[in-house]
């Protein structure tokens, strides 16, 4: 059913990016995938197996046109987009938050989510046959936050918004729009939890995490449905780590 389908990773270099770039290859897809490290980008590349790739920083929105407009040059159209480029903020109590780390998160997890999806959306709007598939990558922290962790947590809020206001409108144009909203995938973003994480009531401790191939299965399985389906919100998640009721 992928066979010759064209899927987008953004934030590809690593993660659960470079390991869904990998899980769709395998699933038959032809991938293009972005980062903004150049020297990590041949090795992704290469256990990707990818059809296309280009370095891309996401807050940047020339960037981003030129990064789609070559995707449809090379590979001739663009079906199924795993909007997945972010960044974590450091700790820091809000009355803390440094002007600066808000809006390098801003820049990075809204405007740079944002500018994938406009790029994406237009590029599933007027081709043929016409319609895609967006899948956001959102947070647990979409949901509940952790403390210190403001610019995070409202970027991730917001990109339910953005979720729900692609969906709509996207019905005009058959192309569907999900989220997946991940709680401790083991990954280099991740390992510092195993030493210990801040939590609500001022403690430190270790949290459990999951495989991240459990996350990338989830991504296959949302890419590979039929455009008049959609997973709209997906949770997926350690299922011990201190999110549901009291922890």
């Amino acid at each position: 059913m992928s066979e010759g389908k064209v899927a987008v990773v953004t934030g590809a270099t690593s993660g659960i990016g470079k390991a869904c770039a990998i899980g769709l290859s395998q699933a038959g897809y032809r991938v293009a995938i972005c980062g903004r490290r150049r020297d990590r980008l041949d090795e992704a590349t290469e256990e990707a197996g990818a059809a296309f790739f280009a370095a891309c920083d996401v807050s940047d929105p020339g960037d981003v046109n030129r990064f789609f407009a070559r995707v449809r040059d090379q590979l001739g159209r663009v079906d199924f987009v795993f909007n997945n480029a972010g960044r974590f903020s450091p700790a820091a109590s809000f009355g803390d938050t440094d002007i600066s780390t808000w809006t390098d998160v801003v820049d990075t997890n809204l405007n740079g989510a944002f500018f994938v999806a406009r790029e994406a959306f237009r590029a599933m709007r007027d081709q043929n046959p016409q319609g895609g598939r967006i899948v956001n990558n959102g947070s647990i922290s979409a949901y509940s936050p952790r403390p210190g962790a403001a610019p995070y947590t409202v970027t991730k809020h917001a990109i339910t918004g953005l979720t729900k206001a692609i969906s709509l409108d996207g019905r005009a144009f058959n192309i569907a729009c999900g989220q997946i909203d991940i709680g401790n995938t083991a990954s280099d973003m991740t390992a510092s939890m195993q030493s210990g994480v801040l939590q609500a009531n001022g403690t430190i401790m270790p949290e459990p995490t999951f495989e991240v191939r459990h996350v990338v299965d989830a991504i296959v399985y949302m890419a590979n449905l039929p455009l008049e389906a959609n997973v709209q919100f997906m949770t997926i998640m350690a299922t011990n780590m201190p999110y549901i009721g009291r922890g």
